[in-house]
């Protein structure tokens, strides 16, 4: 019975009752009550110890903006036995390739891999470093990071020739990614300020134009602007891909000039409301209109579909997260094919409303794209599964193109046999009952005779260490945690060491699909910062990279998924 119900006012049978009890229970209660404060202190206390050991990121961060995730669950222990002497393997190269470039190449910008020397196509500022250096961190080779660091500690980026013209996205990507990435992974202050110093030299590509596009290169020291080929257009993918780099670098430095030029190029894209999501490859400079009549994912578009996802996941933007699902609607209806015979999934152009059937191995990004999205993003299950069956069946489609060649490498680009749109196919499967696989989910064995494989190669018949491929099956991997996907990437991984290993490193071949490759002289840094840090992640079970936590930008290189603050979005104008 409680006191109240003796009859007894509740103050005075509370006291009363208070004066009988155990000092002893009364000091049980009370560590009890502490021992409660403890542990909700220690629970939300905990995104910020991870973020201290992120690299000592600065307490304006909040951790995780998002709730809503679909990844698959951890591999079993016992699986480590057979991934992580592959993970091993994979850094094995990665040493290889390094010490490749350190000893003949830096500080050039890239290793030729074949000859041993090398070349300055991206500034001279030795970009093969600058992409490598998160890749080092996550790989654990500390260092060669640290002498790496020691490189570059007093590194001014200067003109490395006269009238020296910056190409504003390549360096954003590469350089100002790979600094703001290894920052965010190791808290070293040498690289916010070389980000920062980047930043200030890129950012004028923005103030010379009349629509606030950026410019295709810019003047490292006078920051005068040069259009593409002098044809005063940008591409959509060069336009809208440094979002994830100047955002985050305005959240690192809180110069409101990064956060509004970048921004003020999305609202170019948006409002220029596009049919039906899809954004056309080539966009007027001067009024910030677009041109032409080519819509693609691939080569002149890809990374500005893949940065409004990223855009949502890095700081919860709404607006790229809601663009990003009608783009993909758009890409849906328009651009997936599969073929007659074998049901391939392929995504291609649209030519003056005319499709032009091709994958490109650029394309083969979207595949895992589409299989982040449906699992970050808070999807009804119709429209989550959609997204789903097409990053499996384009996925497949690029990692079955590297099986059926004779090296076990996929080409550059494949000619498809001309298919049927994939969404009315879906449709009859949808209408007939839903019997056997869903149209270009059904996986066929691999194909080494050319005329029944339901494609031919483009030119040229080249592997060039690109990454796109290994990027969409890690996200499948981590995605549906099946583990046909690992297996399918230590194939290629396989390839890559038999065909393209060199004495000085790795190198591209032409030929994937003959007995005798031919070497092409050149090592491109993204294999390092992609291909090979996507291989190593897709062999890794201790989660090194947790996608609850980061997200890639365009050249593989990880970075914290933020929260703007009350202030920030007051400064920044962030509705």
């Amino acid at each position: 019975m409680l006191p109240t119900e003796r009859g007894l006012p509740a103050t005075e049978s509370l006291s009363r009752l208070s004066k009988r009890t155990n000092p002893f229970s009364k000091l049980v209660t009370r560590w009890v009550i502490l021992a409660l404060l403890a542990l909700a202190l220690l629970w939300y206390s905990k995104p910020w110890l991870e973020l201290a050991a992120h690299g000592g990121l600065p307490l304006s961060f909040l951790y995780g903006p998002h709730d809503f995730y679909r990844f698959a669950r951890p591999p079993p222990p016992e699986s480590q036995a057979i991934w992580e002497p592959r993970k091993e393997e994979v850094r094995k190269a990665f040493e290889h390739a390094w010490d490749g470039y350190m000893t003949n190449a830096f500080p050039g910008d890239e290793l030729l891999s074949l000859s041993g020397g090398k070349s300055n196509k991206y500034n001279g500022w030795s970009v093969t470093l600058f992409d490598s250096l998160d890749t080092m961190w996550i790989m654990g080779l500390r260092e060669d990071f640290e002498e790496a660091m020691e490189n570059i500690k007093d590194l001014h980026f200067k003109a490395t020739k006269p009238d020296h013209y910056a190409p504003f996205f390549e360096t954003t990507i590469r350089y100002l990614g790979g600094l703001l990435s290894a920052y965010a992974l190791s808290g070293e202050e040498t690289l916010l300020r070389l980000a920062d110093e980047m930043g200030q030299i890129l950012i004028p590509a923005f103030d010379g134009t009349e629509s606030g596009l950026p410019a295709y290169s810019v003047n490292v020291e006078t920051g005068k602007i040069l259009s593409d080929q002098n044809k005063n257009t940008v591409l959509f993918a060069e336009a809208a891909s440094c979002q994830l780099e100047f955002k985050y670098l305005a959240k690192l430095t809180g110069k409101k000039e990064y956060y509004e030029r970048v921004q003020g190029a999305m609202n170019v894209f948006y409002k220029a409301n596009v049919s039906e999501g899809l954004f056309n490859d080539n966009w007027l400079m001067k009024d910030g209109k677009p041109t032409g009549s080519h819509l693609t994912i691939g080569a002149t578009a890809d990374s500005g579909y893949e940065y409004l996802l990223k855009q949502w996941l890095l700081s919860s933007d709404v607006q790229a997260r809601d663009q990003y699902i009608k783009s993909v609607d758009g890409i849906i209806n328009n651009l997936i094919y599969v073929t007659p015979k074998r049901g391939l999934m392929y995504v291609g152009d649209l030519q003056h409303n005319v499709m032009v059937h091709r994958l490109e191995h650029l394309s083969c990004y979207l595949p895992g794209v589409l299989a982040l999205g449906a699992a970050t993003l808070d999807l009804t299950p119709d429209v989550r599964e959609l997204h789903e069956m097409a990053a499996h069946g384009l996925a497949y489609t690029c990692a079955i193109s590297y099986a059926d060649q004779l090296t076990g490498l996929g080409p550059d680009q494949m000619a498809m046999a001309q298919g049927t749109k994939w969404i009315d196919e879906l449709r009859l499967w949808n209408e007939t009952g839903r019997v056997g696989d869903a149209p270009g989910l059904t996986e066929q064995p691999v194909e080494r005779d050319p005329s029944r494989r339901d494609y031919l190669h483009g030119w040229p018949s080249a592997y060039l260490l690109r990454p796109e491929t290994i990027e969409s099956i890690f996200y499948m991997w981590k995605t549906t945690g099946d583990v046909k996907w690992r297996e399918r990437g230590y194939e290629i991984f396989k390839a890559i060491k038999k065909h393209t290993w060199t004495k000085f490193g790795f190198t591209s071949v032409h030929g994937v699909d003959t007995t005798s490759v031919t070497y092409v002289d050149d090592m491109p840094s993204w294999f390092l910062a992609e291909t090979l840090k996507y291989l190593y992640l897709l062999f890794d079970d201790t989660n090194t990279i947790d996608l609850r936590d980061w997200v890639f930008n365009t050249e593989a290189h990880p970075l914290p998924m933020f929260s703007w603050t009350e202030e920030e979005k007051r400064a920044f104008n962030i509705s």
